[in-house]
């Protein structure tokens, strides 16, 4: 009797193990990122708007991405869409003067996307880098979560 009890448990164990991973896979992509309807209207003003609002905090934007501008250039016709790199020298600079830090290098500068979907609203996504976050040491997690913070105070002017 006692070693159906200890079977039947080891199988729960199991089962309950395989049942969690499998949930987490199929969460994981839905909690890395994060996605808003805008509250502006129209795509080139919630631009405009975010544009400013980065402007405001302090923030520079060293690059954007007009992907579909470039896609055009290979005949393809996709709703518009940019990609924003954001930088906050003083966050970018605590992780790049450290050299185990740089690690997360590959991850820099933050990124935010404002484009347009088939229903005709206009969305803003980015990374969920507090969640990120938590899976670093040292330096890393402090400076994600204050650029996290920074970001979603950016982004308040043109979200719901």
């Amino acid at each position: 009797m006692k070693k159906e009890y200890a079977i039947g448990g080891i199988a729960g164990i199991i089962v309950g193990v395989i049942m969690t991973v499998f949930t987490l896979y199929q969460m994981a992509p839905g909690m890395m990122m994060m996605e808003d309807v805008s509250s502006v209207q129209g795509f080139d003003s919630t631009v405009t708007r975010f544009e400013a609002a980065v402007a405001e905090s302090g923030w520079k934007i060293p690059k954007v991405h007009d992907l579909q501008k470039t896609m055009k250039k290979f005949d393809k016709d996709v709703r518009a869409v940019k990609v924003f790199e954001l930088c906050h020298p003083d966050h970018a600079g605590k992780i790049l003067e450290k050299s185990d830090e740089r690690i997360v290098s590959s991850l820099m500068p933050c990124r935010v996307a404002i484009y347009e979907k088939a229903d005709g609203k206009v969305y803003v996504s980015r990374m969920n880098s507090s969640l990120m976050a938590g899976m670093m040491d040292g330096i890393i997690p402090v400076v994600m979560n204050e650029a996290a913070q920074d970001t979603e105070k950016i982004l308040k002017s043109i979200l719901n």
